[in-house]
């Protein structure tokens, strides 16, 4: 099984999500309801052991749930 099951972008916007959760005092569960995915699906993605990510979808959906640009969850500069 590979140590990394998310790569460096993937990793990056969980991480960025996680913050604007926290930030929030969102629960992963009160996350999922509102962005209406399963009651395991945060934790999941935010598990370095499971493949879960967010789309592009979610992303949108995210930045209206956090008030945000989706640009907030996409590093300035790529990632090498």
């Amino acid at each position: 099984m590979a140590a990394n099951l998310k790569s460096d972008i993937e990793a990056y916007v969980i991480n960025k999500v996680r913050e604007k959760r926290e930030q929030q005092n969102l629960s992963q569960s009160e996350l999922a309801v509102r962005l209406n995915v399963s009651n395991g699906f945060i934790g999941q993605a935010e598990s370095s052991k499971s493949p879960t990510k967010y789309n592009l979808n979610h992303l949108n959906q995210l930045a209206i749930i956090f008030d945000c640009s989706i640009k907030d969850f996409i590093p300035e500069k790529p990632l090498k």
